[in-house]
């Protein structure tokens, strides 16, 4: 798991000032172990949108409860599959490991993720 910036704080609460990058299964079950609330950002190389969506996640990270991460869907197949990935980026928030929201239809606004993160801290 790669992550340049401590945390801030611990619970549900703001927790990484940027996105943590997930480069295998082993940092997936580090990150819902340590966290409550997820989102999780399935990208590849190369994709214009998941190139665009990195200052908006840099934006959630900052100001939403839980922790946004990101995987590469190439690079971690295993995950990819269990989400079933079809188109990138995909974004998934999770509570407690499960799933609670899905955005997979392209760019999504800063302000969309953040009030389905607080949205789903508030349960």
């Amino acid at each position: 798991m790669t992550d340049s910036t401590p945390p801030e704080s611990t619970g549900d609460g703001p927790t990484t000032r940027s996105p943590v990058e997930l480069t295998d299964g082993t940092d997936y079950d580090d990150l819902l172990a340590t966290h409550d609330l997820v989102l999780l950002e399935f990208v590849t190389s190369g994709c214009g949108i998941c190139a665009s969506m990195e200052p908006v996640l840099g934006a959630v990270a900052r100001s939403a409860p839980g922790v946004v991460a990101t995987v590469n869907a190439g690079l971690v197949p295993d995950l990819t599959a269990e989400f079933d990935v079809r188109s990138v980026p995909t974004l998934v928030v999770l509570r407690d490991g499960e799933a609670v929201a899905r955005f997979d239809d392209g760019f999504q606004q800063a302000d969309t993720l953040v009030d389905a993160l607080e949205a789903h801290a508030a349960q």
